[in-house]
């Protein structure tokens, strides 16, 4: 999942926010114990919701539509396509709530950037921004998204246009694929935080 799944899925408490958006930039034991115990949970959860996301069977069925352009590449804008659809689930967010819950993550994380890692706070200016997480609600900021990583990606060979057309192409199958996995992996993060947390 990307950077609105990982916010969401914990659940407005500050310390699972930031631990689930920095757990990319954060590697092994020693790194880990930086951080307080919240931070360090919401680092485990991201990558917990990263596992079920890679090993779920809807996402393999997802990558197929971005196999043929994309090759290695189909997971990552997999997930990103599942932040547009979560952006845009009206059972979870309005245009107003999502701008929102997009500013309180950015407050929460600017409260915490003296202890996150540099690398983090570089990519987190461009979110910030470029308001990442309230623009994947709309085709335009998708677009703008999957370009973007489409640019960074050193060994994509495909146009950051053609990810967007084959997202365009294949959108009713896509969004289809997020309302069938969306709902098991809430409910996935929600048992493991109550087993962590008794």
């Amino acid at each position: 999942m990307n950077h609105l799944a990982h916010a969401y899925l914990s659940f407005r408490q500050p310390e699972l926010i930031i631990g689930n958006l920095i757990a990319d930039f954060v590697k092994g034991r020693k790194n880990m114990a930086d951080f307080s115990a919240g931070i360090q949970q919401g680092i485990r959860i991201h990558r917990a919701i990263d596992s079920f996301t890679d090993q779920h069977p809807v996402t393999a069925k997802a990558k197929l539509f971005f196999r043929p352009s994309c090759g290695l590449y189909s997971g990552v804008f997999t997930d990103l396509v599942y932040d547009h659809f979560l952006a845009s689930d009206p059972e979870r967010f309005t245009n107003d709530s999502l701008y929102s819950f997009a500013r309180y993550v950015y407050n929460e994380v600017k409260q915490q950037s003296a202890v996150l890692p540099p690398a983090f706070l570089e990519m987190f200016e461009y979110m910030q921004a470029y308001n990442w997480l309230y623009n994947y609600h709309t085709t335009a900021g998708i677009s703008s998204s999957i370009r973007g990583v489409a640019r960074r990606a050193r060994y994509l060979k495909t146009d950051g246009s053609i990810v967007f057309a084959v997202f365009m192409e294949h959108y009713a199958a896509l969004k289809t694929c997020y309302q069938e996995f969306f709902p098991g992996l809430q409910a996935h993060v929600e048992n493991l935080l109550q087993k962590e947390n008794r």
